[in-house]
Formats: structure tokens, sequence, C-alpha cells
């Protein structure tokens, strides 16, 4: 690991103006990956300025028919969260399958959102359940915060602070894990609204990241049943092919985690 210099933040603004005078700097949330990554010297920031300590970035709160999630909030604490297995089951299953118990217990949700690893599965929850990202300094859609593979329309000193969720008839979550990495080689969540609307994304499959699934919320809408998407597949020109499995085997995931996804949102 190259050297660097670790500054802890006690408020939003004392973090962004640590990283207006970086030279090159990086916020740290859990570290799950920025650490790792370091670690092996793909990374080299002369400054960590750490946001994992920030009140104001912690804890769950309910707003209206919907739920605000601290950015430093970590995977653990949103999968044990009463408010959000109640008010978005789906949400809280995902937050409880991601790595092992140690990533949970490190691994913040704005850490994770603002990496938008394209295998990662809360971009898949925030896009399907139409989520706000609240950042030091503006707020931002979810389908407009994704904006690629790892890139996000976050400036480099702006830092996530919150993500609002609104609330959801019915929501669920469900993915192929790799089986040494556990990230998703394939993940859909679902989510209906309470005016028979649903919202169908992808992750872990798509060459660009996050995507939705358009057919199979139209068919949806009309029967929600896994059988309305049983043959509804994304096109596999689009798709990631590793040596995990080809664009056509990810294609065919998609569908079985979309049929699974509907089955458990009932």
């Amino acid at each position: 690991m190259y050297e660097t210099s670790y500054r802890r933040a006690a408020s939003v603004a004392e973090a962004a103006q640590m990283m207006a005078n970086a030279e090159d700097g990086k916020f740290l949330g859990g570290g799950q990956t920025l650490l790792p990554t370091m670690k092996q010297r793909l990374a080299a920031p002369s400054d960590l300025v750490d946001v994992s300590r920030i009140a104001d970035m912690k804890g769950i709160r309910a707003e209206g028919d919907g739920v605000v999630i601290g950015g430093a909030t970590t995977h653990a604490e949103v999968a044990s969260s009463d408010l959000v297995r109640q008010k978005l089951p789906g949400l809280a299953a995902l937050a409880g399958g991601i790595g092992d118990p140690a990533v949970r217990h490190m691994g913040t949700i704005g850490g994770s959102v603002a990496n938008n690893d394209p295998a990662a599965d809360y971009p898949s929850a925030l896009v399907a359940l139409g989520a706000t990202v609240v950042t030091s300094k503006r707020e931002l859609s979810a389908e407009d915060f994704f904006t690629g593979m790892f890139e996000t329309a976050l400036d480099d000193d702006e830092v996530i602070v919150a993500v609002k969720f609104p609330g959801a008839a019915a929501s669920a979550y469900a993915k192929y894990p790799n089986p040494a990495s556990r990230y998703a080689m394939a993940g859909v969540f679902v989510a209906r609204s309470g005016d028979g609307s649903v919202k169908v994304a992808v992750t872990g499959a798509g060459q660009n990241g996050v995507f939705r699934m358009g057919a199979m919320e139209a068919a949806l809408a009309g029967n929600f049943s896994p059988d309305a998407i049983a043959g509804i597949a994304p096109d596999a020109d689009d798709l990631l092919s590793d040596l995990h499995g080809s664009a056509a085997y990810r294609a065919n995931l998609v569908t079985v985690m979309a049929k699974r996804a509907v089955a458990a949102a009932g």
C-alpha cells in the first residue's frame, strides 16, 4: 500500500473541506472496496477522509411512507432494521445477502452506491424503488445518479449523505451469487407501487451496470406473477461475458432471478 494521510471528519462540511484541501483524496466509508484496491496498488490517494463516524450520515428513519437511510449506515444495520423489514422487505433481504458478516458489519450503503460496481446489489434496489441520492451538494434520482460501470454523477468532492426510498406495495430481490465473491452474476429487484405500476432493475449482468427491464415491467403491470415474464429475457449482446458465465447464460439467469423475485414479492 502506498503512503497516504488519514483524516477523520466530524461533519459533512468538514469532510468537504478536507477533500478540497487534498491533492488526490478519497472518501472512506466502510473501506470494503477502497482498502483492498489500495493494498493491490491499484489506487494511491494522497488522503483518506473517513466519513464513517459522521452522525448526520448514520441511521434509518421513516419519512412519509418511505425510508431514509444515512450514507454511513452499514449493510448489517439495513438488514436488521425493523422499519426497513416492514416497509421495504426486499431491501432488507438484499442487504442481508451482501458478502459475509464481516463485510456487512463494515461496508456502508453510501460507499457501495458511490463505487457503483456493476455486480453490486444496491443499485438495483435504488433504481427499482425510485430512490433519491442525497449528497453534500444536491439530490439526484437513482437513474440520473448511475451513469455507467463504476461511474456515477458524483463530483470528486461530493459525498453521499443519505438515500431516500419511497414506500412500495411489494418488493423483493433475488440474485445468483458468484460462489467465491458472492457478488451478483445476475440480481433482479422487483418493486410494485400502490397504483400497480412495476419496476424491474437488473445488476451483475449488464455491460454498463444496472439497467431496467421494460418488457418485464409492462408484463407484470398486467399480471404480477412469475408466469407473466417466463418468456422475457434481455438481449445477450448487451450483457457481460467472462470466465464465470457467458452473456447467454446471464440472460437466462436474469429471467430466472426475476421470476424468483416476483414470487417472493407475492
